[in-house]
Order: C-alpha cells, then structure tokens, then sequence
C-alpha cells in the first residue's frame, strides 16, 4: 500500500467529495503507474518526467484507448499536485506532459441508398387519401432536414412565417443568432405544401410555430421527432439505432460533399461558424478526389 496514494485519495474524498468510483479510478490507475515506477528502480513520488512519459508510451504501445491515457495523465496531474501542495515534492513532473489527443471520431452516415428508402416511405404513408397528420407532418420534417442540413432545434422551432415567404428556400436564424438562407428540394417543397394544408385543417393557423404541438415550448419537441424518425426508420428496414435527426444533418453533407460540392459551401449550409467544424467531412472529399483519380487519370490503369 502506498501511503502517499492513501493520503491523496482521503484528500479528494473529504475535500472535494470525490464520488465512490471516481476514488477507485483514481487508485487504480496509481497503482498501475506506482508499479511501472516500482519496476524501473523508482516511486511513484519521486518519477521523473522522463519515467512517466515511458509509462504513457507504454499504455499506448498495450493499445490502451486515448481516452484511458488521458485519465492517466488526469489522474497523475491531480496526484503531483497534491503532492507540491502539501511540500511533499518540490516540482511537478506532470507540467510539460500533453495529454493524448482523441482521435477524431467521424460521424455517423446513411447511405444515399438507406436515406432514400426512408424519404419514400415517408413519403408513401403520407400519400393523399390515406396519410394521417402525423404521417405529413414526419414526411415534411424529413424532407425538409435531408433538404437543408439544418439541427433539429433549429428545424422544430422554425417560425411558420418561414414556409409562407417563399418556397423555394428558408431563412433560418441559427446559433449566435446568425440568419442564413438555405434552398429547399422540390420534394421538400411538395411535402411542405402538404403539411401546410394538413396543419391549417387541423385548427393550427394561428400557432406561430410551423410544427405546432402541445409542449411547453408550444412547438414540436425535439425528442418526439427523434422518437417518430426512429419509429420511420425501422418501417423501413433500417436499424433505429443507426438514424437520429442529426445523423439525417450528416448525411446531408456528406451526400452533398461525395456529389461535388465544395466544403466552404457546406459549412455556410450548416450554419458552421469555422470551417474547422465542417472538417471532419474531409474523409469524404479525399475519398472522392481518389476515385476521380482512379477513374479518369489517363495513365491510372498502367502497371508500373
């Protein structure tokens, strides 16, 4: 048992109330990291910065996650201070040591193959003559969101005023409060004549909202349209778990970017203040500059 590790964990325990596991995390990964020191002639008190940059290498050579090093490194940072803190150690080894990064994760994407089925579906079961409001409602909603990329707070809570300016395009106000213009398909333009009629027919004229519903907010709530999305999805043969409002959002850029368009473009579509945020679409990009390349360099095919 190490002293100064019990001291450590009391410490986080009466003083910062340190939840249960949270003080078993913290052991574990101390004692892991005391017995690297153990093993190279050292203790975890007196390591160097050297000594614990081999251990975070080791982690890394074992595959350990990025996530489960940056805890490491957490938790080494939280030990050295409380060390220094209460003169038991004279520096901090941990200073000029980077946490791991993650790595990007990409989003989740619908094949245009899988997204058409959904928008058909939707747009069969609101068919004239046997569609139900909600039927057209969740079919303008789907259109509009493949249409347009937008996030679905943005999409629940558009102003009816919105649709009733023009219908080719929407003006939406975004974070920051930014307005952006954003066209609309003519299958979205259909579906959204559609769903005008159907909420005029059911008494909600006079709702500001163009997704008017009984909700606090007085608008649809984000969560009963992922809930009805899902519901769509697996009508249609398409597992729940792999579709959400924002994943319809990615495939929106992603189906555009792997049809030609340019990144700036997309990120102005998405309402993307930097351009950083819309990279992580790039993989969509090199993909299709490989492929261009494969299929139109002339001398791609030749043996070398």
């Amino acid at each position: 048992m190490d002293l100064r590790i019990e001291s450590f964990l009391e410490m986080m325990s009466a003083e910062r109330g340190a939840a249960k596991n949270t003080l078993e995390s913290y052991r574990r990964d101390l004692e892991d990291a005391a017995g690297f020191c153990k093993a190279h002639q050292s203790t975890l008190q007196e390591a160097s910065t050297d000594l614990l940059r081999d251990y975070l290498a080791s982690l890394a050579d074992a595959g350990f996650a990025t996530s489960s090093q940056a805890r490491r490194v957490a938790a080494l940072r939280q030990f050295y201070k409380f060390l220094y803190l209460e003169n038991l150690r004279s520096d901090d080894p941990t200073i000029t040591i980077d946490s791991p990064k993650k790595e990007a994760s990409l989003p989740k994407i619908m094949s245009v193959t899988e997204t058409s089925r959904l928008l058909d579906l939707a747009a069969e079961e609101a068919a004239e003559g046997i569609g139900t409001p909600r039927a057209i409602r969740i079919h303008a909603l789907v259109e509009v969101l493949y249409a347009t990329g937008l996030r679905v707070s943005e999409l629940v809570s558009l102003p009816v005023e919105v649709a009733k300016r023009d219908d080719r395009f929407f003006i939406v106000r975004g974070k920051g409060n930014k307005e952006r213009l954003v066209p609309l398909t003519a299958p979205a333009r259909a579906a959204m004549k559609r769903w005008l009629a159907a909420r005029k027919l059911q008494g909600d004229e006079d709702s500001p909202w163009l997704f008017p519903a009984a909700s606090e907010t007085g608008h649809l709530a984000r969560q009963v349209f992922g809930r009805e999305l899902k519901e769509l999805a697996a009508r249609a043969g398409i597992a729940s778990a792999k579709i959400s409002p924002h994943v319809l959002r990615h495939a929106f850029a992603s189906h555009l970017l792997q049809y030609g368009a340019d990144l700036r473009t997309v990120q102005q579509l998405l309402g993307h203040a930097d351009i950083s945020t819309t990279q992580i679409y790039t993989h969509v990009i090199e993909e299709r500059l490989v492929s261009l390349v494969n299929d139109h360099h002339p001398l791609a095919d030749l043996p070398r």
